[in-house]
């Protein structure tokens, strides 16, 4: 119901199944107290000393900014202790990210990116976190990388956070997808945005044009057909928009429409792709699914990906149904 907070909202959905102890509508709300912890870091920015580089890299080997690390940090600290984890992996970290011994184990494992697009942090653009929630094989408490490699249809829930005019978290846990935003007189997430869809048709997309020498000719082929417009074949003028934050184009596309491409290009083949399939193209696509949406590489289906490593990468085309099916038309 539009108005509730987040709690009330999970211990609603909670109650349709008679089986459920509670354990994960307390890791959910655990994960919003790590976002509001987080959206304050942000927030205090410069004003804190959070800005600027941190002068580490990741394991990606991408420069890490001081709030990447502060929100890495927040996440882990927020969740380890709580009991209702067996195991977390981050994109910051080399290796999957144990709990600690001394606190209890759960059953579900979490994913997260703690920043996402925090190349913007610095000139005040839209930030996020993303997190995707699995089940811990029956029995495992000190889960592996290998117990982590579960393909996107496997997730119970995903969900991201968009630091940007307001604070806003959206989240599905397989029934579809709601917003919600957070009111800082209360500390509360308040459900705003119940039930988003995706229009199946969309004059939007969100592409870096700078890379288009790299790109494989499918992609080549779409977006020149968008470029051209009215005079083109698709006879109709499209926009395009690009905010190089995943979270801030994922957010755009849930509550107008759009697609969002980040596609396999030859720059550097042996990476496969740009986007993290564990932190960022899973957790997106099921939320995009569920919004009535559409995810794919070009050639699969997202969430059907088997994958081989905690950091592997993905090409990724999402969002309003019809277009995502144009692309992957031209790829077959």
């Amino acid at each position: 119901m539009k108005g509730e907070h987040l709690t009330q909202f999970l211990i609603h959905e909670q109650r349709k199944s008679p089986a459920a102890t509670g354990e994960f509508t307390l890791l959910l709300s655990d994960v919003a107290t790590a976002c509001k912890a987080i959206a304050h870091a942000v927030n205090r920015g410069a004003l804190a000393g959070h800005l600027g580089v941190a002068g580490s890299e990741n394991v990606q080997g991408e420069v890490q900014k001081k709030l990447d690390v502060i929100s890495n940090d927040l996440f882990i600290r927020s969740l380890e202790w709580t009991g209702h984890l067996a195991g977390m992996a981050s994109e910051e970290n080399d290796q999957v990210i144990p709990i600690p011994s001394g606190y209890p184990r759960g059953k579900y494992l979490i994913c997260f990116d703690p920043l996402d697009g925090s190349s913007n942090i610095d000139v005040n653009i839209s930030v996020g976190t993303i997190f995707s929630i699995l089940r811990a094989p029956d029995g495992v408490t000190q889960p592996s990388e290998q117990d982590f490699l579960q393909p996107g249809t496997q997730q119970v829930a995903a969900g991201f956070c968009v630091y940007g005019p307001s604070t806003v978290m959206v989240l599905t846990t397989g029934s579809g997808v709601n917003g919600f935003t957070l009111d800082r007189d209360v500390g509360e997430f308040i459900l705003t945005h119940p039930n988003l869809r995706i229009p199946a048709d969309t004059a939007e997309f969100a592409i870096n044009m700078s890379n288009r020498r790299y790109w494989e000719e499918p992609v080549r082929r779409y977006v020149d057909e968008c470029v051209q417009g009215k005079d083109g074949v698709r006879e109709k003028n499209f926009n395009m928009r690009w905010v190089a934050s995943m979270v801030a184009e994922v957010y755009r596309i849930l509550t107008r429409g759009g697609i969002f491409l980040y596609p396999f290009d030859t720059r550097d083949p042996s990476k496969g792709g740009r986007l993290r399939l564990m932190y960022e193209a899973n957790p997106m696509s099921f939320i995009v699914e569920q919004a009535g949406g559409l995810a794919s590489t070009g050639r699969e289906r997202i969430m059907e990906i088997q994958p081989h490593s905690i950091h592997q990468r993905v090409p990724v085309i999402l969002g309003s149904k019809n277009e995502v099916e144009r692309v992957v038309s031209y790829h077959g």
